[in-house]
């Protein structure tokens, strides 16, 4: 199959999939949290440590949804569970919206963010990659890279747009900003364009080869059983704590250097221009070279770039350039782990494999949000946070090195 065949056949999919992930549960939660922050602090009188445990109630739910998401996928099909989870992320977010006239516990703030995950169980990224590996197998790294570019995407123009909302009301425009973006973008592409495979499109039983490649691979049961399934898993779980503690704090540490909100949230825009030029690299290159190698000298750039951004305070140009590299090896991140498990494990289980990775993650990096509060309690910067990233990337890319080549499925694989 010549490359551009796919694009031509599957331009609405990747589309859709790309907006998929855009306004995810995942995403949108995530990449707004951190414009949120000090709006909430005001507000409520809430410690800043405080809010900012608020992400690994996100991360927490993620833990069981993941792997909720690869199951209901599997029972009732992609296109029901994604439209119907739409509508509950929408719901999820409005319910945000109104916490002061819920009572003024932070307890409630935890319990909504987990929810999210919950309410949006179809919208997670279990459910793009799934679908875009069904449908790309000659550039199934540059398709997944263009898809999961939409967190980039988000991280150039959601904390603008929340800042914006936010100074012209309050900061339950920033949830339902959050709250209508699902619904008003991607329900609508999802209820026309969502079809699993390319053999549905065409109304025929006759199969693509990337259709014939996912009746091939490793089992579930062989899938966990193997080393390097929890090798790369360990390395996602480092290198994801390390971007998430950036993630949601950059704001508050640009802030702490003296830039206002506005200007904080404009800076770390570039945060989102360079995880998709990142995230497009990887994906071109992982389809053409060996990806624990590329994802190495990318991660390794992430590393740099917490460096960088520990040890520069007066240097606008250098903290753009630090807030650049971190984002070109967050763009590595979930394309290299969707990306990973399909090329090693094969498509045959990849819903409950890749399911099960997220969850792993998940349930890795659940803390590191409370870990950092109570450093940043501690210490009252972030200089001793940045060190340890540091470090989590450093090991992060090279523990990927003895992955080895990837394997040749055949029907071997098919039998546990």
């Amino acid at each position: 199959m010549k490359r551009i065949n796919e694009f031509a056949r599957g331009w609405k999919i990747l589309l859709l999939a790309f907006f998929g992930v855009a306004t995810s549960a995942a995403v949108l939660p995530l990449y707004g949290f951190g414009t949120l922050v000090v709006p909430l602090q005001e507000a409520f009188d809430w410690d800043r440590s405080e809010i900012m445990a608020t992400t690994s109630f996100l991360t927490f739910g993620s833990i069981f949804s993941a792997q909720l998401a690869g199951w209901l996928n599997r029972r009732y099909g992609i296109r029901p569970v994604a439209i119907l989870s739409f509508l509950g992320l929408f719901a999820a977010f409005v319910l945000l919206s109104q916490l002061d006239k819920l009572g003024d516990s932070i307890w409630l703030l935890y319990f909504g963010f987990m929810l999210l995950t919950f309410a949006g169980v179809g919208t997670l990224q279990v459910t793009w990659t799934q679908v875009i590996n069904l449908w790309f197998e000659k550039n199934r790294g540059l398709a997944l890279a263009i898809i999961l570019s939409g967190s980039g995407f988000m991280g150039v123009v959601l904390p603008y747009m929340i800042t914006i909302v936010i100074d012209w009301w309050s900061w339950r425009a920033g949830f339902l900003l959050l709250a209508v973006l699902p619904v008003v973008i991607t329900l609508p592409l999802a209820y026309f364009w969502l079809i699993d495979t390319p053999s549905q499109a065409k109304s025929t039983t006759q199969k693509t080869p990337a259709e014939t490649v996912s009746m091939l691979g490793f089992s579930y049961s062989q899938g966990v059983s193997s080393w390097r399934f929890w090798v790369i898993n360990f390395s996602m779980v480092l290198v994801a704590a390390a971007i998430m503690v950036v993630l949601i704090n950059a704001v508050p540490m640009l802030i702490d250097k003296g830039y206002s909100a506005i200007e904080a949230s404009q800076l770390f825009s570039v945060f989102g221009v360079s995880l998709v030029a990142g995230r497009l690299s990887v994906g071109f290159l992982v389809d053409r070279l060996w990806a624990p190698g590329v994802a190495f000298v990318v991660i390794l750039m992430s590393a740099l770039g917490c460096f960088l951004l520990g040890t520069v305070d007066s240097s606008t140009a250098l903290l753009l350039v630090s807030i650049a590299l971190i984002g070109i090896g967050a763009g590595a991140e979930f394309d290299l782990a969707a990306f990973l498990i399909a090329r090693y494990f094969g498509m045959r289980d990849y819903a409950r494999l890749f399911g099960l990775q997220m969850g792993v993650i998940a349930a890795g990096i659940c803390l590191a949000p409370t870990a950092v509060a109570m450093l940043y309690q501690q210490t009252g910067s972030y200089d001793v946070v940045l060190i340890v990233n540091v470090v989590l990337l450093v090991v992060g890319a090279v523990i990927l090195l003895p992955l080895g080549s990837y394997p040749v499925f055949d029907l071997e694989h098919d039998s546990d």
